[in-house]
């Protein structure tokens, strides 16, 4: 099994181990990044597909800043329906709305002399952006139901797995908060584009999984590891993670046993076969009838996410695989 101690660069968060596997590689340039802008207090905007590893390169940003024994307080706003997304991030006094029977901090108050990591900042709603751009601005803002004003002391770490600049010119994020975000951008590559990284991460997912199981890791030889390098990732390093989980589980003995024949169902487009490029093309087709009958809405509960019944981030990262441009969608929807 490959050395960890030469593509791993170790670092505590919340009290547990955690690692960014690859970082003398694949992710060298991320890692230097890091190391580059964590001291600073600038904001950071951190870009990559699903599943790329951006929550860890948030906490290395914190960990590695004069913040890091101050809170670090994340939101995915995503998974925040938009009608409480306000409140979780600003708070709100007793009254404020019905069903505010009590006072409450949001997430800024939270982190005051921390660091603050918003995921999914391109599914803030644009009704709420501009309250976002003041705090960013003047470090204030005033709690939902309340005429005082806060000041806070706030490091701001957002990411994304969608393309701001072309929302912006789709009016769908606003621009001023884009450039104010986009300060220090920072892309995480899609491992398929890092398959160097592969064998580093195979082994510490065998021994984090083994591990937890209280098992030997079993051993896995580099056909393995040239078979996982021909497949595509389209989920990423979170992917490969619950690949890897999984063959732990069936593994009996001391190899490795890889549940191979679950990977031909995505495969790199050099070597997509005629069948696969026909089962892509029914998808588009199927995808594009449901926008239709949605009149272009993609969330909401007559979304044609709704009507698929997958998450409204998943129906968009299949759109963008299948060059399905989205008419308008509804960003403030939970789904």
């Amino acid at each position: 099994m490959a050395s960890r101690a030469s593509g791993c660069i170790p670092f505590e968060s919340g009290g547990s181990r955690a690692e960014l596997v690859g970082a003398q590689h694949g992710l060298r340039r991320v890692w230097e990044s890091v190391l580059l802008v964590a001291p600073t207090a600038s904001p950071v905007l951190i870009q990559g597909e699903t599943g790329t590893g951006k929550e860890l390169v948030a906490r290395a940003l914190h960990r590695h800043s004069s913040r890091a024994s101050r809170p670090y307080v994340q939101l995915n706003c995503a998974a925040m329906p938009a009608g409480l997304l306000e409140s979780e991030l600003f708070g709100h006094e007793r009254g404020a709305f019905t069903g505010a029977v009590s006072q409450f901090a949001g997430r800024f108050q939270r982190a005051h002399t921390g660091t603050l990591f918003l995921d999914e900042i391109g599914d803030m709603p644009l009704e709420l952006q501009p309250k976002l751009l003041r705090v960013l601005q003047e470090q204030e803002f005033e709690p939902l139901g309340s005429a005082r004003t806060l000041h806070v002391d706030v490091r701001f770490i957002a990411a994304t797995n969608q393309d701001l600049l072309q929302m912006v010119r789709e009016k769908r994020f606003r621009a001023d908060l884009y450039y104010r975000l986009n300060v220090f951008p920072l892309a995480v590559p899609a491992l398929r584009n890092r398959t160097e990284d592969i064998p580093l991460l195979v082994e510490h997912f065998v021994r984090k999984f083994s591990t937890g199981a209280g098992t030997e890791p079993p051993r896995f030889s580099a056909n393995v590891i040239d078979a996982l390098k021909r497949y595509d990732w389209p989920g990423n390093v979170r992917e490969l993670e619950n690949f890897i989980h999984r063959a732990v589980i069936v593994s009996q003995g001391t190899e490795l046993r890889l549940p191979i024949e679950e990977l031909t169902s995505e495969t790199r487009p050099e070597a997509s076969s005629p069948a696969m490029r026909t089962l892509a093309e029914a998808e588009r087709a199927h995808i594009l009838e449901v926008l239709e009958r949605s009149g272009g809405v993609v969330g909401g509960r007559a979304g044609a996410a709704s009507r698929l019944g997958v998450a409204r981030t998943t129906l968009l990262y299949r759109m963008r695989k299948l060059g399905i441009e989205p008419a308008r969608h509804t960003p403030q929807s939970g789904r």
